[in-house]
């Protein structure tokens, strides 16, 4: 399976479909990483917060694929903010994961009670200038949160990884993202499951013969979106990477973007107030 790839404003590519291993169990992230690659995955996302980024690493090194095939994105969790803490951090990170060299490094959510999303920032500056990573970028970003990074520092992130799908598309954080050239990646890009249950989504799967997941996908695809679904199952797995042989028409298109409901589609946490530190207890 060849999946096409984004540019990012650096000049790196990242392949438009990924893995998310979110809340994977980090004794079951191994298998679920090397099931994924074998059915033609190169582009896998964890995060420090997520407490599998051995896993991942132990999945790469198994699966005897070359470095330069496969991308990598971690992020930094938001009791590491700070200076010295992050790049402290990262080590941590990068020695888990097992590689010299991480793909894209995240600021997994603002924290704006605490501040210190600038000071950090300044971190990964010096992380991608050191060659440490590829590119660098920030998660959960609001407008007013990339337009002070921006305004702030010298290098405008690569990427915001935001939670987008059907009916919750966060359309004012999108066009933030593409005015300062940074890309869109969509955590939760199915809505945990629920979105699929939509009419529209129904109907044009049974249209095209494809699945309801298929189709969203494929919708996330088609507006130039990076997407990271996550699945245990083999099948699905397969079927997800499986969205670039059809295309969704116009009015298609527009009937699964009609699906749009604002706050009330959020399944995650509000990046205006989340503060949590994602320490494990």
């Amino acid at each position: 399976m060849t999946v096409p790839s984004i540019t990012l404003n650096n000049g790196v590519t990242v392949p438009q479909v990924g893995l998310g291993v979110f809340q994977v169990p980090d004794d079951g992230t191994q298998a679920n990483v090397e099931q994924a690659l074998e059915r033609g995955y190169r582009h896998i996302d964890t995060a420090a917060g997520y407490y599998n980024e051995d896993g991942v690493g132990a999945a790469l090194r198994a699966s005897g694929l070359p470095r330069e095939e496969l991308f990598v994105t971690t992020k930094l969790r938001n009791g590491d903010q700070g200076y010295d803490s992050a790049l402290r951090a990262f080590e941590d990170s990068r020695r888990a994961l097992g590689l010299d060299v991480v793909d894209l490094y995240l600021i997994h959510w603002p924290v704006p009670s605490k501040d210190l999303y600038v000071e950090t920032w300044k971190a990964f500056e010096k992380l991608l200038a050191d060659g440490a990573v590829r590119a660098v970028g920030v998660s959960n970003f609001l407008p007013e949160h990339l337009d002070r990074l921006v305004s702030e520092s010298d290098v405008v992130p690569a990427v915001n990884q935001i939670e987008v799908h059907p009916t919750f598309q966060q359309l004012d954080v999108q066009a933030a993202c593409r005015k300062h050239g940074i890309a869109v990646e969509a955590y939760s890009p199915l809505g945990r499951g629920a979105d699929l249950e939509a009419s529209a989504v129904e109907s044009t799967a049974s249209a095209l013969g494809v699945t309801p997941a298929q189709v969203v996908l494929r919708w996330h695809v088609q507006q130039g979106t990076i997407v990271i679904p996550k699945s245990l199952s083999a099948e699905r797995q397969a079927a997800n990477i499986d969205v670039f042989s059809f295309e969704l028409n116009e009015e298609q298109m527009a009937a699964v973007s009609g699906l749009d409901s604002g706050v009330a589609g959020r399944t995650g946490s509000d990046p205006a107030t989340a503060d949590f530190t994602q320490f494990r207890a």
